[in-house]
């Protein structure tokens, strides 16, 4: 895998080298063959203008010798979308796998967007496990394009009508039986005139796929597996320089240096460089700055998060949640009061979550080199990408976003976390002071602990109202915290058919900085959801599933998953004694229904889940092996999260540092087993990175309720909160 992406010297062009299309994809003919660039405009003098803006890029490339370059615009972290992305412009092209390689591309949302995100706006964002959804069109049709000039230019080559002709891995073939390879075919590329748009109806059918939905080897993993793949941490450039910022852990707070020629005077520091909320050390090597570090004598400001105690908001939250007045509807069918006042009976609980760190294994860093002219920069990083794929990068600089060059590298874990890109604008303010030397700019775990940007802490009061035959007429959610969508999302139920509905969120805030961590707000508000369900049923002596199913009656695709993980998991067979199965399902894009079976150590407190079933409707499932992995990845990541994983606040300080007192699963706790079953369901792809650790808490919740008649309702569950339930 190159660092630099293929840049195509520049060059006229002329009427037949690019043409309109209304997928929005301009393919044109370049020097080593055929090139297909997407265009953010669909007029002729629109793509003038992009092509006189960038430089030359692609989607693909063929070389004579038939090798294929295709360019993947989203970042990877290990979700695979280094090889799902290029999978489906390789169906549709029908091209050789075997002669695929794959680089990512350059970071310029007009060429390399889409509308996946926001419609109107083309951005390069891999979030919300939507970037396959995203770019299922885009590069389907991209493909088909590519395909249709091919052959074109086969039957021009050949003299035959266009109709004679088909295409087989990287073949075009005539009704005659002659062939030429993609290879061979390169010199007589030619796009014709009559293009014609490429609609739905020109795309294969499911049933004619033969790359997406069978086994195929990701991309990356061998690089990966032998150590050769780079991650930004691995760059070193010449000359380059070491950056760290002390920051504190009272986040927001101002720092006055009271040492400041004394840090100036050790070995190898080149520049002290002040933040409002931090202290920034440049020095020769790592060491040197991380030892300055260690002596900087900092006085630290107040904050809004001072005298904030993170264990004790709950009873204001509580307060909170018993005021007559609504807070902001996030969702409301029904009157949910109507259906409280003709009850036969009521249940309300409050469900609660602790901070939570996003623990991704590469910490985070950048390098950021700026000319010396301070007109231009060269940015290597592992990110997420966002709204603006320049990463901030220009507007610290004061230069055109075009001259500002940003070389995506793969991600040691991103999980929401590297879509804020705070540490990549450090990197620029200090790249700037430095210019030109190349400068690389270090968070240690301690930094990112003590000055992280956590899910939210909240609390939910649920409200579930039944009529005198058992049917739950009305359902409340009101969701107490800080963030908005980061912590209210994931809170509807709009799979569930429950006549009188509403979700309200109230907002406290208290200055902790916060970001959308894997699943975002679901991971809370599915917990309490499903929690409340079972809830129901146990006070109702019903089967759980017996009751979803009911729920689920007019929403067939996520009864599905339902049906399907009660027959995998054998839900009402035998259990060994001291065992018991809960049942959780999430919607995140994918639909998905989870079993897990658990036992108490009721001298410890400790809870250990043996076994965990998910049924998944993810609708077109690009790679299998590869969804399977990500469901087993996000039961893992749900279990440390709902078991171990707790960050806490006290008079505004963090008082976590690192993995010590931030404790991750373990490997003797993962389970026996982790079993999926995936339902293709021929709808559009969607997402299935969040799908399943969402659903961890529920399952554990409720099946901890089924074997000790109590409930769980904070998490996360570590042993002394299991342990004071057991005991209460």
């Amino acid at each position: 895998m190159k660092n630099d992406p293929k840049i195509l010297p520049e060059r006229g062009f002329t009427r037949r080298e690019f043409l309109k299309s209304s997928g929005g994809v301009a393919l044109f003919i370049g020097a080593s063959g055929l090139m297909s660039q997407l265009i953010s405009c669909s007029d002729t003098e629109g793509i003038k203008e992009q092509l006189e803006k960038h430089p030359i890029t692609a989607w693909v490339q063929i070389t004579e010798d038939g090798e294929i370059t295709i360019y993947n615009p989203a970042a990877e972290m290990g979700q695979g979308s280094m090889t799902s992305l290029p999978l489906l412009f390789a169906e549709e092209m029908d091209a050789d796998w075997s002669r695929v390689r794959v680089e990512f591309s350059p970071q310029e949302s007009d060429i390399y967007g889409s509308e996946g995100w926001a419609p109107g706006s083309k951005l390069m964002f891999t979030v919300g496990s939507r970037t396959t959804k995203a770019y299922y069109p885009v590069m389907r049709k991209a493909g088909a394009q590519a395909r249709y000039i091919l052959r074109s230019s086969a039957a021009d080559h050949w003299g035959v009508p266009l109709a004679e002709t088909s295409t087989k891995n990287s073949e075009v073939i005539h009704t005659s039986g002659k062939k030429i390879s993609y290879g061979d075919l390169v010199p007589y590329l030619t796009v014709p005139e009559d293009m014609p748009d490429i609609s739905e109806n020109d795309l294969k059918k499911q049933e004619d796929f033969e790359l997406v939905g069978k086994y195929i080897p990701r991309t990356e993993l061998p690089s990966k597996t032998d150590g050769s793949a780079q991650f930004a941490i691995d760059i070193i450039l010449p000359n380059m320089v070491y950056a760290v910022l002390e920051r504190g852990n009272l986040h927001g707070a101002s720092p006055t240096l009271l040492n400041e020629a004394e840090i100036l005077a050790m070995d190898g520091v080149l520049k002290l460089v002040p933040f409002d909320y931090a202290i920034g050390v440049v020095a020769k090597s790592l060491e040197q700055a991380l030892s300055a570090k260690k002596q900087l004598n900092i006085k630290w400001g107040d904050s809004p998060a001072s005298g904030f105690n993170s264990q004790e908001v709950y009873a204001t939250y509580e307060k909170i949640a018993n005021q007559a007045d609504k807070g902001r509807i996030l969702n409301e069918i029904g009157s949910v009061d109507n259906a409280a006042s003709i009850a036969a009976k009521s249940y309300t609980a409050d469900f609660k979550n602790d901070y939570v760190y996003h623990a991704q294994m590469e910490p985070l860093n950048a390098i950021i080199q700026v000319a010396e002219d301070g007109q231009s920069a060269e940015v290597w990083v592992g990110s997420q990408q966002g709204p603006d794929t320049k990463l901030g990068v220009p507007d610290i600089l004061g230069i055109p976003p075009e001259k500002v060059n940003v070389h995506l590298q793969y991600l040691g874990g991103g999980f929401g976390r590297r879509s804020m890109n705070d540490f990549v604008e450090e990197c620029a303010f200090i790249a700037k002071e430095m210019a030109p030397l190349a400068v690389k700019l270090m968070w240690t775990r301690e930094d990112d602990v003590g000055y992280g940007a956590f899910r939210p802490l909240s609390l939910q009061r649920l409200r579930a109202s039944l009529d005198n035959q058992g049917n739950i007429t009305g359902f409340s959610h009101c969701v107490i915290g800080d963030g908005g969508h980061l912590v209210a999302s994931g809170a509807r139920n709009d799979h569930y058919n429950i006549p009188n509905q509403l979700v309200e969120w109230r907002s406290a805030t208290h200055g902790v900085r916060l970001k959308h961590w894997r699943a975002v707000g679901h991971g809370a508000n599915k917990f309490a959801i499903e929690c409340m369900l079972d809830e129901v049923a146990f006070q109702q002596n019903m089967d759980p599933v017996a009751l979803r199913r009911k729920l689920m009656a007019n929403s067939p695709r996520a009864l599905a998953t339902l049906e399907k993980v009660v027959e995998i998991s054998n839900w009402n067979g035998p259990l060994k004694e001291g065992r018991a199965k809960g049942v959780s399902f999430v919607e995140h894009g994918s639909l998905g229904t989870g079993v897990c079976e658990i036992s108490v150590d009721r001298k410890t407190g400790k809870i250990r889940v043996h076994h965990f079933w998910i049924a998944v409707d993810a609708g077109v499932i690009v790679q299998p092996d590869n969804v399977k992995a990500q469901m087993e990845g996000g039961i893992i990541m749900g279990m440390s999260s709902v078991l171990n994983e707790q960050i806490t606040i006290k008079d505004g300080r963090v008082e976590q540092s690192n993995y010590h007192n931030y404790p991750l699963l373990r490997m003797q706790d993962v389970p026996d087993s982790i079993e999926t079953v995936l339902i293709d369901s021929n709808e559009i792809p969607e997402g299935v990175g969040e799908t399943a650790t969402p659903m961890v808490a529920g399952a554990i919740a409720n099946a901890f309720l089924k074997l000790t008649g109590k409930r769980l309702r904070h998490i996360p569950f570590t042993p002394e909160r299991v342990l004071a339930i057991l005991n209460s």
